[in-house]
């Protein structure tokens, strides 16, 4: 059925290329519905400044109130608006398993796609990006802790597809390439 509505997760660790993949899809016209995006909207809503220690208050708060699947609570009615006029949304940043079962049972076509790069590969790559750039050591930190405290290993272990980024942008994209046809 070529017209179904498909919302495609992009899932992975960090440095793997999530962001590579989501720009890719956003060049391809499909929106895309980033899970941080949310905490924006939440400082906004609380007429606060956008900065790391309001950033995580906001996180923090909203997972208190309505536990670790917060962040697709919060995303569900963008999910349903984006898809009254697009058949295809993306999510970029679906991290826990509280998160993805929140959403396969609103949304059964929901497809999970991991980004996935070996962990010496992800390093290099966090060590030397502009922004928020991470040391190996701390880029494994954050890999324990985003599996220990997110939850976020099951949606990679059941993702439905897994595309291998371990080379350059290009091969990345002709591997999405290759994905969204068979989608």
């Amino acid at each position: 059925m070529e017209n179904e509505q498909k919302i495609l997760a992009i899932v992975g660790m960090p440095g793997a290329g999530k962001s590579s993949a989501a720009e890719f899809f956003k060049n391809q016209g499909i929106p895309i519905l980033r899970f941080g995006d949310q905490t924006d909207i939440g400082l906004k809503e609380h007429g606060l400044e956008r900065t790391e220690k309001n950033e995580r208050w906001y996180r923090e708060k909203i997972r208190q109130e309505l536990g670790m699947a917060a962040m697709a609570i919060k995303i569900e009615p963008r999910v349903r608006d984006a898809l009254t006029s697009h058949h295809i949304v993306v999510l970029d940043g679906l991290y826990s398993w509280e998160e993805y079962i929140y959403l396969i049972g609103k949304f059964p076509q929901l497809k999970l796609l991991c980004i996935y790069a070996s962990p010496e590969i992800r390093y290099e790559r966090l060590r030397t990006r502009e922004v928020r750039p991470l040391a190996s050591d701390e880029a494994r930190i954050r890999d324990f802790a985003e599996l220990e405290n997110l939850n976020k290993g099951g949606p990679i272990a059941i993702a439905d597809r897994l595309v291998l980024n371990e080379g350059d942008k290009d091969s990345l994209e002709n591997s999405l390439k290759i994905f969204l046809a068979e989608l």
